[in-house]
């Protein structure tokens, strides 16, 4: 197993159950430290509507420019960014964002069914609450947008029903103060909140406990072919080099993965969109939400997570960067006053920025690769926590040659 992120941590687990004997491989020296280490936290089958659909366009032109928008394109002289660029626009087509949306509400319902059952058998803590997700709106049109946006998803199978905006502070008091600003929103009550990256650390353990190897602080440097087929990984620990080989290799490297296939003519339509998250110490925890919130406009989410609130979102298209800009991090300051001025905090927020492996039509990629004895589970974008358990299910699955437990588009 490449990669020790939640997608990597939650199929090495469930290949374990499987019956597979099961080696994962991390640079970082603790699971989840990268992308699943401080993301907005939500298990949210009804964020399923990909960025690429009819209505973005317009909000991209608008954005164009802007330092703070919540969707960012850096242009760069990098031809897989405008390779992906390309592809994106043409997801954005109805009737293909559509079936995105019909396969990823698919896996996210399954995948959460699988985290459910997952938490009854194995004892897991990580500041879950499981009182739904209410998406906000501040302005009518996309409330209009999302309207039609939740019927469609009710099609599929979703509970995610419309409320006004008195309805919104009954589901959610802490928003009392921002009803002037609220026009609307939706919410499906039977998604989930949790911390992703004490979630990912807590599964470690007890797939270690299962007989799980975790090597830890071990860079993958490359594939080594022969005869068309994966002979081994080159990993580097301690300054040395090292082929470790295996009958299978499952590739779960997140927005690293296409980095590592390119050598060998593989180009897997995966491109990092850069996420920021805020992490505020709360003073005075009954000022803060409990329900989880998304707010569409400014593409933020807020989740609960004990005594903090995780404020996350955005996506920055700047190949592999991961400074923290002033600008962005001031925006996501900003919304958060705005919705929550009442909120007591103790000191500064933390800050926190990382890659999200995107797809063009956020369909995420579990299946065969082009090359013989590798396997993908990457590609999730910003809903790798939400698909992680489902999204490692089906590929245990594949593995084994049956049949997903999910109508999903399977590559390979």
């Amino acid at each position: 197993m490449l990669g020790a992120g939640v997608v990597g941590t939650t199929s090495a687990w469930y290949l374990a159950r499987a019956g597979h004997q099961v080696r994962v491989v991390d640079r970082q020296a603790v699971p989840g430290n990268e992308t699943s280490f401080a993301n907005g936290g939500q298990i949210s089958v009804s964020h399923a509507e990909p960025w690429a659909n009819p209505h973005v366009l317009p909000r991209l032109l608008q954005w164009l420019g802007r330092a703070d928008a919540p969707l960012l394109w850096r242009w760069r002289a990098d031809a897989a960014q405008w390779a992906w660029g390309l592809r994106f626009l043409r997801e954005c087509l109805p009737g293909r964002s559509e079936r995105n949306m019909a396969a990823i509400v698919r896996l996210a319902l399954y995948s959460r069914r699988t985290l459910q059952a997952l938490r009854r058998d194995v004892p897991l803590a990580y500041d879950h609450l499981e009182r739904g997700i209410l998406h906000l709106y501040t302005n009518h049109g996309e409330w209009q947008r999302a309207i039609a946006a939740a019927h469609l998803m009710r099609r599929f199978g979703l509970d995610r029903s419309t409320v006004d905006a008195d309805q919104c502070l009954e589901i959610e008091p802490a928003l009392t103060t921002a009803r002037p600003l609220l026009v609307g929103g939706d919410y499906t009550p039977s998604d989930e909140s949790g911390d992703a990256h004490r979630f990912t650390r807590a599964l470690a353990e007890h797939a270690r406990q299962a007989g799980v190897e975790f090597c830890l602080q071990t860079t993958v440097d490359r594939l080594q072919l022969a005869g068309g087929r994966v002979a081994g990984v080159v990993v580097r620990h301690d300054g040395a080099d090292d082929l470790w080989q295996a009958d299978a290799y499952v590739l779960a490297l997140g927005s690293y993965s296409p980095l590592l296939l390119r050598p060998l003519g593989v180009r897997l339509p995966v491109y990092p969109a850069k996420g920021y998250s805020a992490t505020f110490a709360l003073a005075n925890p009954d000022s803060a939400p409990t329900v989880s919130l998304t707010d569409d406009q400014h593409k933020l989410v807020f989740s609960r997570l004990g005594d903090r609130l995780r404020v996350a979102g955005t996506a920055e298209f700047n190949g592999y960067n991961l400074d923290l800009d002033a600008a962005r991090c001031a925006a996501v300051l900003r919304r958060t006053q705005a919705l929550f001025p009442q909120l007591e905090v103790a000191g500064e927020p933390t800050f926190w920025c990382g890659l999200r492996p995107a797809t063009p039509s956020n369909v995420p990629l579990i299946g065969r690769s082009p090359i013989e004895r590798l396997w993908l589970n990457t590609g999730h974008g910003t809903l790798g926590w939400t698909l992680s358990c489902g999204s490692a299910a089906v590929l245990a699955d594949l593995l084994d040659g049956k049949q997903a437990a999910v109508e999903f588009p399977i590559i390979g």
